[in-house]
């Protein structure tokens, strides 16, 4: 049996026992329903006000293949009427019937919490024509508006929901699970086709005496709630919120990284209020009125995540369990989760709070990393900026971004290498007719790849410099030693030095004794190239003392700039307090970036021109390759006509006899110079063939076409 403890899984076999076709007074079917229990039937608003005050369910798939017929009425007050806001946005259209006779309780079904983003789903409605019913196939393609519905495009364009499907069930087609009611389907002025589904999250929102038919796990853990109390509602850091509400609304970055230290009120309690904002099932109506006294850009779009998870001691392996329970892999749980996962395919929008606080941050990395690969889009928030928080920002924001990058240059050399070079071949050979000049989208893609590849040099200089500071007091310990052998070293010479002057001057009263003249001169000389070794040795020391001096100097400004960095972080105020936070949610820290100021380029981990040159990238790509098949038209139409031209040139030859025709000899010479002419000049020449062809065939040459 299924989770909601009647039908199985649902499948596409048989008629779904829990599938309700509900008529008006007029005896026309107004729409479908699902049986969530003997006497409660699901179904939108808009079918009870189409059935008017008369509604009877049928149920098409009961056990004994009989379609019983039971009278209804709206339960109570459980009716939301569909309303729309200042933009158009939908919301509610959802009603809650009493049957006036129960059924029975293995007909009915449960209502399954399920995030299933890019999923094929399958509903069961009575289109017209189609009274018995009829299932039609779907696939998420993902939530729209502030009221959390999902929106669906068919797999065929005949299986877009007409009426009769609205209030039908929505079954994932992986589980056989019910996940929503089908609202309504669409064909704009485009010729699109969408069908919008409420799923289970907002229906509990909307008629909450259903959550006890609403089974799965919620998407946001019990941690993550604001305090029961109230005490942190009126905590707000605005700024914080805004670029949270961006991230939730999809702002195009696939990871971002913040810091939320544990005595930080304020983010703490506005980090909670964007995740309850974001989830289907805990935002309040007030929370998706354009009027209400939220700051302007800080209300975050329902269903902007899939999963919250607070994974303070928690293992990777648990989460990964989470994670495959709430995106509906349960089958085979013999495999691990992180192996599921992978197999799925299947992305998420994943809020971890507490990642450094897990039971083991590094295998809980090696989990978002897959993730991350795999396209899911993930909010990570730490304690603290320590090592855990640099290892996340290297491995997945600063290389996944070189290596985005890295992608994009291969892609920029392929376009203005090999295929600028088909090019330019093509130019060789024909005159571009008819083709968009291509000279400018050349010269950006040439100016985006020097741009990144400066970038490139930028980071690896930046590499070196930090692996400079990084050795600097090894080196530092080393020259150190090298100046202590060296002066243990001087001193020795010095000694030697002294002997040698001792034995030299018994020498000199030697040379005095048996010669005074040659005596003078070996003296002279003597002291001349003592004088002179000793000259050099000064320089020498003195070149090594200034070295010293200056590696000293260099060592004592980066300790200075260091300490002057931590002194201002520990002094610091609120407002630098935010600030320095801000800085870390964009995934840098302000100290470093202080460093690399003094550097041109992006800093590491930034990719601000990837989006606008990925973009450059498929535009120049695909007018390259349409200017090229152009191209290549325009030279297979010039070996066209230059075979025409010989054909008719060889049927004139034959009909002159051997005599000269000068006007069409001339005729003929035109052509085949224009065709023989690089670049060729098709329109041109294709004029001069068709004048060749014509007095040809005026003068009984035939047509040879």
């Amino acid at each position: 049996m299924a989770a909601g403890g009647g039908d199985p899984a649902a499948s596409p076999m048989k008629t779904p026992s829990w599938a309700v076709r509900i008529r008006g007074a007029d005896g026309e079917i107004a729409g479908a329903g699902i049986l969530l229990t003997p006497d409660q039937v699901l179904t939108c608003a808009h079918v009870v006000d189409r059935a008017a005050d008369r509604l009877t369910a049928e149920f098409v798939g009961a056990a004994d293949h009989s379609v019983p017929a039971v009278r209804a009425r709206v339960d109570g007050t459980a009716y939301v009427p569909e309303t729309r806001d200042a933009d158009g946005d939908p919301s509610g259209d959802v009603a809650l019937l009493r049957l006036e006779r129960p059924r029975p309780a293995e007909e009915t079904v449960r209502l399954h919490r399920l995030s299933a983003p890019g999923r094929e789903v399958r509903m069961y409605g009575f289109p017209y024509a189609h009274n018995g019913g009829i299932w039609f196939r779907s696939t998420v393609v993902g939530g729209c508006g502030r009221d959390g519905q999902v929106q669906l495009s068919p797999v065929n364009p005949g299986e877009l929901a007409s009426p009769g499907c609205s209030g039908a069930g929505v079954a994932d087609s992986r589980t056989g699970e019910v996940i929503g009611m089908v609202l309504s389907g669409q064909l704009d002025q485009h010729g699109n086709r969408f069908s919008f589904m409420s799923p289970a999250e907002t229906i509990a929102r909307h008629l909450p005496r259903l959550k006890p038919r609403i089974v799965g796990p919620t998407a946001v853990d019990e941690r993550l709630l604001p305090a029961a109390d109230g005490a942190s509602q009126d905590l707000l850091d605005e700024p914080f919120a805004q670029r949270l509400a961006a991230w939730l609304r999809d702002d195009g970055s696939q990871v971002k990284i913040s810091v939320v230290e544990p005595g930080d009120a304020a983010r703490a309690a506005t980090l909670r209020r964007a995740i309850t904002l974001a989830d289907r099932e805990l935002r309040t109506a007030v929370s998706i009125d354009r009027a209400s006294l939220d700051p302007p850009g800080t209300v975050p779009s329902a269903g902007g995540h899939d999963l919250a998870v607070d994974a303070s001691g928690l293992t990777a392996a648990e989460i990964a369990e989470r994670i495959a329970e709430r995106i509906g892999l349960w089958q085979h749980p013999e495999h691990p989760p992180l192996d599921r996962i992978r197999a799925s395919k299947t992305s998420l929008n994943l809020v971890v709070v507490g990642v450094d606080e897990a039971a083991d941050p590094p295998d809980l990395l090696d989990l978002l990393d897959v993730l991350r690969a795999g396209g899911s889009r993930l909010l990570l928030v730490f304690r603290t900026a320590g090592d855990c928080h640099r290892r996340a920002r290297e491995r997945l924001l600063a290389r996944p971004a070189r290596e985005r990058r890295a992608r994009l240059v291969e892609r920029l050399r392929d376009i203005t290498g090999p295929l600028a070079e088909d090019l330019h071949e093509r130019l060789a050979a024909v005159v571009p007719s008819g083709v968009r000049p291509l000279d400018s989208e050349l010269v950006a893609a040439h100016a985006a790849l020097a741009a990144l590849l400066r970038a490139d040099e930028d980071d690896r200089e930046r590499d070196d410099d930090r692996d400079g500071d990084r050795h600097h007091d090894r080196d530092r310990d080393r020259d150190r030693d090298r100046d202590r052998d060296r002066d243990r070293e001087r001193e020795r010479d010095g000694d030697r030095g002294r002997d040698r002057d001792q034995d030299w001057r018994y020498d000199q009263d030697q040379d005095w004794h048996h010669g005074h003249g040659h005596g003078h001169d070996r003296d002279q000389d003597r002291r001349h190239d003592r004088d002179g070794g000793l000259h050099q040795d000064r320089r020498q020391a003195r070149g090594r003392d200034q070295d010293r001096r200056q590696a000293r100097g260099r060592d004592q400004d980066r300790r200075q700039v260091h300490d002057r960095d931590q002194d201002r972080c520990q002094a610091r105020g609120p407002v630098q307090d935010r600030q320095h936070d801000r800085d870390r949610d964009r995934g840098h820290d302000p100290v470093e970036d202080r460093k690399q100021a003094r550097a041109p380029g992006p800093a590491p981990g930034h990719t601000p021109d990837l989006d606008r040159y990925e973009l450059l990238a498929d535009r120049v790509a695909g007018r390259l390759r349409a200017g090229v098949a152009e191209l290549d038209r325009l030279r297979d139409r010039r070996d066209e006509l230059a075979g025409r031209l010989r054909g008719y040139h060889v049927l004139h030859q034959h009909s002159l006899g051997g005599e000269e025709d000068p006007a069409v000899d001339d005729l003929y010479l035109r052509a085949h110079a224009l065709l023989r002419t690089r670049p060729c000049d098709v329109r041109a020449a294709e004029a001069a063939v068709d004048a060749y062809t014509r007095r040809v065939e005026e003068h009984g040459g035939g047509d040879t076409r």
